[in-house]
């Protein structure tokens, strides 16, 4: 299974809260998603520069109520958009 941004992000609006800053660990996503903790780490880091996930110092890791405000639109597709110089695969 190819874990993507848009997955990842929905783990993260389920397991974590923006408006409560309950996060989730990285161990956690990994495990709901079925996949190695670097393609997870990728993914969050990606998301984290798009301002749709945070990470707080102690390593909780949380979406951000744009986050979870874009996965809100229910949109049949959803388009991350990568920074500027990212060509990994949303």
């Amino acid at each position: 299974m190819t874990v993507t941004r848009r997955s990842v992000l929905q783990a993260l609006a389920a397991f974590s809260d923006a408006e409560q800053r309950e996060t989730t660990t990285t161990e956690s996503l990994r495990t709901a998603l079925g996949a190695s903790a670097g393609e997870v780490e990728s993914q969050v880091d990606a998301l984290v520069a798009c301002e749709l996930a945070t990470v707080d110092p102690d390593g909780g890791i949380r979406a951000t109520i744009t986050g979870e405000e874009l996965l809100a639109l229910d949109t049949d597709e959803l388009v991350i958009v990568a920074p500027a110089g990212d060509d990994r695969d949303t």
